[in-house]
């Protein structure tokens, strides 16, 4: 009888996701949600809908690749700082400019990574240097999106930047804040973000389809068998095709398709295998992260005081994606292309759900489900 009632109440979060689809929300979406109790796992998949429909339609599949914009910064940055931080190769409240002299500038001295981690840097949340690089391209005629230079300019634009309010004064959620980072990370270890995070976080894990995407010439680097796997997002008006294999954000994109704010790509099941590894340090079941880093990187900071962030990941507030159930103790993040990951470290629930929503909808909406996907998934599990 039990099993058979999760089943039903499962078939809720599929029936949820077809919905959307129907709704032209999103094209599909593949789930991955578990939870570990008493020796027991439960465990639901699902994908549904495309994930490409032009140039061709290509059916969504378990194994589908996204780009997972936003979850970078968890998955990738924050979790390289906090390598570096457990090797005592930087220090939270280090000040930037310890590491990145030129961000002592306009009065930025007292600004540490701590700041950056918790969005309460005062930095601006983001600028268009897509837009920029474009104006300059037409007037020198010279290709410089995704070049070296540009990626260079991104990160001298805002290191020299200023700021506008005082750090710790406010949490006000952005992408510059971790491209700062990203410039952290390759400064200290002396290598590219890629290679970094490949090296010690995503191989050390055997996360095998989790990656960033270089550009070449302007244009994804994947081999195409490889392409074929990812879903496709927006038709994109300044590149003027649609991106399938690419890095979606602009930003990233102009910086090569490697930054520490967005470009990371990967699977429902890579995901699942750095939330479950997660949660095994937590509990003392692992060792394959620093266990007593991660748990103070997964606490809120209160940087102000009632902030919702911890070290690059966000917690659950009344009327979050991470809907009505998962606990205090529950940390996660969104992706802008449809992706998000919510891990309650109490109740030893992940959830996964990566969904197309820029590709070729017909209109573009809040997007609804995530928590109607996690409060039905949540329901079906306290079933058991």
């Amino acid at each position: 009888m039990k099993w058979s009632l999760i089943r039903r109440k499962l078939g809720r979060v599929d029936r949820a996701i077809d919905k959307s689809i129907a709704n032209a929300e999103t094209q599909g979406a593949v789930l991955f949600a578990r939870q570990a109790r008493e020796g027991e796992i439960l465990e639901h998949r699902a994908a549904r809908g495309l994930a490409v429909v032009r140039p061709e339609r290509i059916p969504m599949a378990p194994e589908t690749i996204f780009d997972l914009a936003s979850l970078t910064k968890p998955i990738a940055t924050a979790t390289a700082l906090m390598l570096l931080v457990d090797e005592g190769a930087v220090a939270l409240d280090d000040p930037v400019c310890k590491t990145l002299p030129a961000f002592a500038e306009r009065d930025k001295g007292s600004l540490t990574l701590r700041h950056l981690l918790t969005h309460s840097s005062g930095l601006k949340p983001w600028r268009a240097f897509h837009e920029m690089l474009l104006e300059k391209e037409r007037k020198t005629g010279e290709r410089l999106i995704g070049t070296p230079e540009a990626r260079e300019l991104v990160i001298d634009r805002i290191v020299r930047s200023g700021r506008i309010y005082e750090p710790g004064a406010a949490a006000v959620y952005g992408d510059l804040d971790f491209i700062v980072l990203g410039a952290v990370v390759e400064a200290v270890t002396r290598q590219p973000l890629d290679d970094f995070c490949s090296e010690r976080i995503f191989r050390p894990l055997a996360m095998n389809d989790t990656f960033f995407v270089r550009l070449v010439d302007g244009r994804s680097g994947l081999p195409e068998i490889q392409r074929r796997r990812v879903a496709a997002t927006e038709n994109c008006p300044w590149r003027g095709r649609i991106l399938w294999g690419e890095v979606h954000d602009p930003n990233a994109s102009v910086m090569g398709g490697v930054a520490g704010h967005a470009g990371l790509f990967s699977t429902a099941d890579d995901v699942m295998i750095f939330a479950q590894t997660v949660l095994d340090v937590w509990h003392d079941r692992s060792d394959a992260l620093p266990v007593e880093t991660l748990r103070s990187f997964l606490r809120r900071q209160d940087l102000p005081a009632a902030s919702e962030w911890a070290l690059g990941w966000d917690t659950p507030t009344p009327g979050s994606s991470s809907g009505r159930h998962f606990s205090k103790s529950s940390v996660g993040h969104l992706g802008f292309t449809g992706t998000s990951l919510w891990i309650d470290l109490d109740r030893e629930v992940i959830v996964v759900l990566l969904t197309n929503r820029l590709h070729l909808v017909t209109k573009r909406s809040r997007f609804g489900l995530r928590p109607i996907v996690h409060d039905s998934v949540l329901d079906a599990f306290a079933a058991g």
